[in-house]
């Protein structure tokens, strides 16, 4: 009995223990671990803390991803506190979209003019030249009026008409039909590179040929009185006549391999020719281009259209020989012709766009090329003027009229049949056409030229005097230091279209002027190098009009 009354107790207390440890909270072991903390003002339901108040508030500091949403799709910006950067980004954005029209406003323009220079050959030209033999065969009746037989210009002329027939001459015996049969026999692969090769050669030949040309020119017409260090005539005129019979006969296997392309049937040699542009896209958008590149790469663009367009025409006259001149065939070639044209002019306005992005060009820039190339117009049609116009154009794009309209009238002659007196009447009127098409284009041009030269504000230029050699010097010396005086503009950035100022007269001579110079020190001459230094390279950025002709015909871009 005394043993039962003595455990009672004992277990009722372990079974209140073991009730106890499992109704313990479960939030007083995570308090002890640390994990949560008490807090003493959290609400208390019947003497204990809410868990669930806890949690909310737990979950306000932790990150999720309802929160994450709820922050993107609420986040702000404002874009005024970077307002320049967009404003510039704006403009960017509105150039590339002037482009193409300042662009093709400079085509047009330039087009124009090698059109221009173009029809000279085959209207002027003649004309010209019959009146220089016309005024060799009247000097023993007129007598010696001078001490030249001939004007500078007239020996020119009988030249080029030399060359001309010369050329023709020599074309005869080149046949069009073997050159075609034998380009068509070749792959695919192998004209694709020939016709990568011949765009190459092309622009080498244009680069060289006029300088054979000048070289020409120059040496017919030196005044004999001068010290001659030359060739003589005969050599350069042999050369001149080499040059253009083959180049010629380099554009004549051009014509060819288009005309290939144009009647294969499945097309792909002319769509590989044609996706050849776009590869000129990458070889010239990621490279530095400042303005007189530019402009050097718009004057071969031009050349280069002009090229293609002639080229076009004779690919026309072929095939619309070999088909008895059907005009329903004419309808079948358009197509590939508007294809041609299509992909030159996206090519252009595509490189274009973004060299003067990628540069941070304006598109105003092409304004200012429209005014030296109509300068140049202008200025040849002085009385003081040192070149053709024709002459001026080939130096100024790299086109050289000569061996393109040697081919032309090759082409036109072989495909075309004249016979009896009506088609000489026809031959004649043609003729009369060409040339009233040529003087209305010339007036055109010189019209508009005359309104951008106005625009530019370069009318003084025209009547500036070009420096006179001192003596005991060279004219390349005296064209060095006329462009090393050149005088700052006054903003601090040379104009694209301004032109150096001539040096002023030296004063007269003091007696202070007489006193003799201490000599320089190593310092000061190290100076004057770097000073030398730097002129050289600033040299190398010349404006427009200070650019020499006589550098930009092979179309380089340095």
């Amino acid at each position: 009995m005394a043993d039962l009354l003595g455990t009672g107790p004992s277990d009722q207390e372990e079974t209140e223990n073991e009730d106890k440890k499992k109704g313990k909270r479960s939030w007083d072991d995570t308090s002890r671990s640390g994990k949560i903390s008490r807090t003493t003002d959290l609400p208390e339901t019947l003497g204990f803390y809410d868990i669930n108040a806890i949690r909310r508030d737990l979950n306000r500091n932790y990150p999720s991803l309802a929160r994450f949403m709820c922050a993107e799709l609420t986040r702000g910006y404002f874009l005024e506190h970077n307002e320049a950067k967009y404003t510039e980004r704006r403009e960017r954005v509105y150039t590339c979209m002037r482009i193409p029209r300042e662009l093709e406003k400079l085509m047009v323009f330039g087009l124009f003019l090698c059109l221009d220079a173009f029809l000279y050959v085959f209207t002027l030209l003649p004309l010209r030249v019959l009146l220089a033999l016309l005024r060799l065969l009247t000097l023993p009746c007129c007598g010696l009026s001078g001490s030249r037989l001939l004007q500078p210009a007239q020996v020119c002329d009988i030249l080029k008409g030399l060359i001309m027939v010369l050329c023709y001459s020599m074309m005869h015996y080149v046949d069009y039909s073997m050159m075609y049969h034998l380009i068509r026999a070749q792959s695919v692969i192998k004209l694709y590179i020939i016709y990568n090769m011949l765009e190459v050669a092309d622009r080498l030949f244009s680069s060289f040929g006029q300088d054979i040309l000048d070289a020409l020119y120059w040496t017919a017409t030196e005044p004999k009185e001068r010290k001659r260090d030359s060739l003589g005539v005969i050599p350069h005129f042999i050369m001149a006549v080499l040059y253009v019979f083959l180049h010629a006969i380099l554009i004549m296997v051009q014509a060819s391999t288009l005309n290939v392309a144009f009647n294969s049937h499945n097309k792909s040699l002319l769509t590989i020719m044609m996706s050849n542009n776009f590869v000129e896209i990458k070889g010239s958008v990621f490279k530095k281009f400042e303005k007189n590149n530019l402009f050097q790469m718009s004057n071969s663009d031009i050349k280069e259209r002009f090229t293609n367009y002639v080229l076009l025409l004779i690919v026309c006259l072929r095939n619309m020989e070999q088909f008895s001149w059907n005009p329903d065939h004419l309808w079948v070639l358009l197509p590939d012709v508007l294809m041609v044209i299509t992909s030159e002019v996206a090519v252009d306005v595509i490189k274009h766009a973004f060299i003067t992005k990628f540069n941070e060009i304006t598109a105003n820039v092409y304004s200012e090329y429209r005014a030296s190339l109509a300068f140049d117009l202008v200025s040849s049609r002085q009385k003081n003027a040192c070149t053709d116009y024709s002459d001026s154009v080939a130096r100024r794009m790299g086109f050289i009229p000569l061996p393109l309209a040697v081919l032309l009238i090759r082409v036109v002659m072989s495909s075309v049949k004249v016979e009896g007196a009506l088609s000489y009447s026809c031959v004649f009127l043609f003729y009369l056409g060409l040339v009233t098409l040529k003087v209305l284009n010339s007036i055109v041009l010189l019209g508009t030229s005359c309104v951008y030269v106005k625009q530019a504000n370069m009318e003084d230029k025209l009547f500036e005097k070009p420096p006179t050699p001192g003596p005991g010097k060279t004219p390349s010396k005296t064209k060095k230091t006329s462009r090393c005086h050149s005088s700052p503009t006054p903003s601090g950035t040379s104009s694209i279209t301004s032109q150096p100022t001539p040096a002023p007269a030296p004063q007269a001579e003091t007696a202070d002027n007489h006193a003799p110079l201490p000599p320089d020190t190593p310092e000061q001459k190290e100076g004057d190098g770097i000073e030398g230094t730097e002129l050289k390279h600033r040299n190398t950025k010349k404006d427009l009009l200070d650019v020499d002709r006589f550098t930009i015909c092979g179309n380089r871009i340095d």
